[in-house]
């Protein structure tokens, strides 16, 4: 008789998933509690837990540092880049990151990691939609909107001498915002398109991927054969191989 089973031994799962928010019961659902010791989620944006540098959130993020699996998360539009910006770069799986704890880091934009075997090149940032009515409660207390949120020229010009020297070919691209031609069809609320969804229209064409994930548009809903938005699912970049196992 033939049985099926999953081969994991020495296997590690990478998964990607959508915004998080600040939102600390997402880690508590169950597609995460499948998460695996060493096994690491990519989070595509707006991971919103570094906001006030508040007592209350030290321990939030101490809480999320026990996780058995590495948090990594791209910058979306809702995070504190000022914050940020202060954790210590570091090498990660051959890209450069923010240290936010042993077990959490940030994905730096433009950046190439490999995890698991696979090439990911990681772009966060974009425009607030509601940018005007932030940068307004900004001037009346606490900071609410970043102009970092958008990428720097030099951010773009990294990126792209990366994937230069990657010979335009990666396994996968993760980015908070989607290419133009993917939000324009998508065209949920009628916004619009800048200048980063336009690079990265330009990557799309130029590059050799297998899957672009994205998380600003806040659905699960693939939108091309290889570019998905993803917000609440949990989807593993290298699921493990099913194969056919012989008994007696």
């Amino acid at each position: 008789m033939h049985h099926s089973r999953f081969s994991t031994e020495g296997f590690h799962l990478v998964y990607v998933t959508g915004d998080i928010h600040g939102d600390i019961t997402r880690f508590s659902e169950k597609e995460l509690k499948l998460l695996k010791k060493q096994d690491t989620l990519i989070i595509c944006g707006d991971f919103g837990f570094i906001w006030n540098g508040s007592k209350s959130e030290q321990r939030t993020l101490k809480q999320l540092n026990k996780s058995p699996y590495t948090i990594a998360f791209l910058d979306g539009t809702h995070e504190n880049f000022d914050l940020l910006e202060e954790y210590p770069v570091r090498e990660w799986n051959g890209g450069r990151v923010h240290q936010i704890m042993d077990n959490i880091v940030h994905l730096m934009r433009g950046e190439i990691y490999n995890i698991e075997g696979m090439d990911i090149f990681t772009f966060g940032g974009g425009e607030s939609p509601d940018r005007d009515l932030r940068r307004d409660l900004s001037r009346d207390g606490e900071a609410m909107w970043w102009q970092r949120e958008m990428p720097s020229s030099q951010e773009v010009q990294h990126s792209a001498q990366n994937l230069e020297n990657h010979n335009l070919t990666v396994d996968f691209i993760l980015t908070h915002e989607p290419p133009a031609s993917i939000k324009h069809f998508l065209n949920l609320d009628g916004s619009q398109t800048h200048i980063l969804n336009t690079y990265f229209d330009e990557i799309s064409k130029t590059c050799q991927f297998k899957r672009w994930f994205f998380g600003s548009c806040h659905i699960d809903k693939p939108v091309s054969q290889r570019h998905t938005a993803i917000f609440r699912d949990v989807t593993p970049l290298n699921p493990p191989v099913k194969r056919q196992r012989r008994r007696s």
